[in-house]
């Protein structure tokens, strides 16, 4: 009996669900020669607002949760994704035509970037903050707190890699995340988002929207409830209008990156997306 392919279907992954694009539309995703790969979902206005709420409403129990308990679940992460491994190296050949060794190398630093923003999140605010010297009785601290959902456009030339690495940062403080992937290759951010799906991160925690950053990009800069943004993969498109409309509403706005070393492993990439608080405390006089 010959066996009978079953074609994946690439959906958003929203308030850790997979939904279809409320709008239904779907576009072709095609290998750099033009063949069929896959039908992905289209994100439209209502679904950036949909990942919005649901990011909102996960900030509260991320950024609440201690920093040695996310660095668990940002390391299981990378367990299960080390796990899928071949899924994902086979996604990268299909999507970006390079060679399978090149994949393997994609997937590899994929993984290790994981892993050393999941050694940061109890480490950082201890570089990142401060015991500041004062005169008077005073105790001053200063230390570092997420800024609450991030919305990134994820580089657009890189399938896996370029996801990873703006999407880790974001998240080691506590922060909640819309990405919007790769137009091109988006088949590894739903696997991505499957991965996520099983690894004891918090529903809404990253909320992966496909399609046309174009098209969904100036609604997340515009949303009163997206208190940041990455335009780390928005060269191609208006980002100065999308810096603009985001100015409306006092958002924090990292610009775009491009060649090899976009969003390359940094502790700026983590503390761009976190707030300062300044805590003065008296001291006990004997």
């Amino acid at each position: 009996m010959t066996h009978i392919a079953v074609p994946k279907t690439y959906k958003l992954f929203i308030g850790g669900a997979f939904p279809r694009s409320e709008s239904g539309r779907t576009y072709e995703v095609a290998t750099p020669k033009g063949a069929f790969l896959a039908n992905a979902a289209k994100a439209s206005r209502k679904d950036a607002r949909d990942a919005v709420v649901a990011a909102r409403g996960a900030v509260s129990g991320w950024s609440g949760a201690t920093a040695y308990n996310r660095g668990q679940v940002l390391y299981r992460v990378a367990e299960v994704l080390e796990g899928r491994r071949a899924q994902f190296e086979d996604e990268i050949v299909r999507q970006e035509g390079v060679s399978a060794s090149a994949a393997r190398a994609q997937v590899d630093e994929a993984i290790d970037r994981w892993v050393w923003y999941a050694g940061w999140t109890d480490k950082f605010t201890q570089v990142a903050g401060n015991a500041n010297p004062v005169a008077g009785p005073y105790f001053n601290l200063t230390v570092p707190e997420p800024t609450g959902v991030v919305a990134i456009v994820a580089p657009q030339d890189s399938s896996l890699l370029g996801l990873v690495s703006a999407v880790a940062p974001a998240l080691v403080s506590g922060n909640a995340v819309v990405v919007v992937a790769s137009e091109t290759f988006p088949l590894s951010a739903i696997t991505l988002a499957e991965v996520l799906a099983t690894s004891d991160l918090p529903k809404g925690v990253v909320n992966v929207l496909t399609g046309s950053p174009a098209e969904t990009a100036p609604w997340l800069a515009s949303h009163a409830d997206v208190n940041a943004l990455d335009l780390v993969g928005a060269g191609a498109l208006e980002w100065i209008d999308l810096e603009i409309a985001a100015a409306d509403t006092l958002k924090r706005v990292y610009p775009p990156e491009n060649g090899p070393d976009a969003a390359a492993p940094s502790l700026s990439r983590i503390t761009a997306f976190t707030e300062t608080k300044t805590v003065w405390h008296t001291k006990a006089l004997i």
